[in-house]
């Protein structure tokens, strides 16, 4: 199949799964397009038949914000006539999923019915979406739409409580790349980090609100009263500054490392001992997967997608949102025994395996082909 990929190429949770998706179906043979603004940060070119189209946004000085839902429209159309593309893939529903429709109908014009298949991450549906200005829009761009996957089953049901939603959606959930995310033995960095034999907490995310960087801080402020160690704080984002300023104000600046955004976070979290995501919002809780991977336990609120992924008292233990003095006691729990520590290490393995990458790519194959089939009928 030549399937077109659109995603915002930061980072963030939407970005990040598209782009190893699309990193995967290349592997497996299939030739695929991304389409956006900047190349996507987790992209790479080893493989022949992985191809990046930049939407260019004119600067004309009678617009006070770039017109970039039009601009995408524009490229979509182009790449689609002149790739040949199978199947459109946009990933979050503002402006993409809105972007791909307008596309789509001018190239009818052209006697093209290129299907489109809309992913929803998450705030796309539980912030943006419900925004009065976007929600006839999403609602719009949502059923219109050939196919419709969401990353967890929770997602699922709020964007159903939330829209007036017309057609099916399909839950795919998340994925990792187990040959990527994998525990390493990198002693020598542990022990520049810890040179006393610390536990090795750590937070990864964009630093925004949501995430509860603050929280992370006191989280782990206790944590040290009781048990020696040390927190990585990987990512930059709004709240980064508060967050240091927080670890000042109580004293443990010393013990707290801001390592700002990580190419390699893998290498990080295979010296790391405990993953706190302590976030007021998780469609899925992609970090956290990660982290489990990489053998490390979670300590998150109970929100959204997260228990869906951590499971109580096995991989990690979940609590209410803001709930800092349980979080810190499930933590000391699971790291004031080394055998006990193990035990939950070895569980947030196993679980992360059920979610790997080759289980996951089949499921999105079927579906284009179903969305494909469909569009010709």
């Amino acid at each position: 199949m030549k399937i077109g990929i659109v995603c915002y190429p930061t980072f963030g949770g939407s970005g990040v799964v598209a782009t190893e998706l699309g990193k995967g179906l290349a592997s497996k043979g299939h030739e695929v397009h991304f389409i956006t603004y900047n190349k996507p940060a987790r992209l790479d070119f080893f493989l022949e038949n992985l191809y990046y189209h930049e939407v260019s946004i004119s600067q004309y000085p009678l617009f006070d914000f770039p017109p970039y839902e039009s601009a995408l429209a524009s490229k979509l159309v182009d790449v689609v006539r002149f790739v040949e593309l199978d199947v459109l893939h946009v990933h979050y529903a503002i402006p993409h999923a809105s972007a791909a429709y307008l596309a789509k109908q001018i190239l009818k014009t052209y006697g093209i019915n290129i299907p489109v298949v809309t992913t929803l991450h998450g705030t796309d549906i539980t912030l943006v979406g419900k925004d009065k200005t976007f929600k006839p829009v999403v609602t719009f761009s949502i059923n219109e739409s050939d196919g419709v996957t969401t990353v967890s089953e929770n997602l699922k049901s709020q964007t159903l409580e939330s829209f007036d939603i017309t057609r099916d959606i399909k839950v795919i959930p998340n994925f990792i790349d187990l040959t990527r995310f994998v525990s390493k033995n990198r002693e020598h960095f542990k022990k520049a980090i810890a040179p006393g034999n610390e536990r090795i907490l750590v937070h990864t995310s964009n630093f925004r609100k949501v995430k509860n960087t603050q929280d992370v801080v006191r989280i782990f402020h206790k944590v040290s009263q009781t048990i020696p160690s040390k927190l990585l704080m990987v990512g930059d984002g709004p709240e980064r500054s508060n967050a240091e300023e927080l670890s000042r104000q109580l004293g443990i600046s010393n013990s707290v490392r801001f390592l700002g955004k990580q190419d390699a976070v893998e290498e990080i979290l295979s010296v790391s001992d405990l993953f706190l995501m302590p976030s007021s919002s998780e469609s899925f809780g992609l970090a956290a997967l990660e982290a489990m991977a990489c053998r490390v336990p979670v300590i998150s609120t109970n929100i959204g997608g997260l228990p869906e992924l951590n499971e109580q008292g096995i991989t990690g233990f979940l609590s209410d949102v803001g709930d800092i003095d349980e979080m810190a006691k499930n933590a000391i729990y699971i790291l004031e025994d080394c055998d006990r520590l193990e035990e939950f290490k070895q569980a947030a393995y196993d679980h992360a395996r059920k979610f790997e990458i080759s289980q996951i790519l089949p499921l999105y194959e079927e579906y284009y082909q179903q969305a494909i089939t469909n569009s010709k009928k």
